[in-house]
């Protein structure tokens, strides 16, 4: 058995995570208490503070929108050079449509003869 007491970086994180939290919770009851203080109704209060958590979920959203956006984007990007063909056809000689020449593809690529036998 193990008598390692050291924490992974899972505890730690979520150490961190749940402190960051109920700091943010106090600041919020603060705020709360800030605005009865001054004279702001209960509800109201309280109104604005969800007024603000729904705003900061609003910019997380719509950050996180962006950023998979932007993500997808990448990705697609790079899975369309990965299946662009570059390669050209190969050139071969043959008897295509406009006569016996060095086609690529469809397309003569060579000079060929510019005027016509009778």
């Amino acid at each position: 058995m193990k008598t390692n007491t050291r924490t992974s970086f899972a505890e730690r994180f979520g150490s961190r995570l749940g402190r960051g939290w109920r700091s943010y919770a106090r600041r919020e009851g603060r705020v709360g208490g800030w605005l009865m203080a001054r004279g702001v109704p209960a509800a109201l209060a309280k109104a604005l503070v969800w007024a603000f958590r729904l705003a900061v979920l609003a910019m997380v959203l719509y950050s996180g929108f962006w950023v998979a956006t932007v993500c997808l984007g990448v990705v697609g990007a790079a899975w369309a050079a990965r299946n662009l063909d570059l390669e050209e056809p190969e050139t071969e000689w043959r008897m295509g449509h406009s006569g016996y020449g060095l086609y690529r593809g469809e397309t003569r690529i060579d000079i060929g003869d510019s005027f016509e036998e009778d």
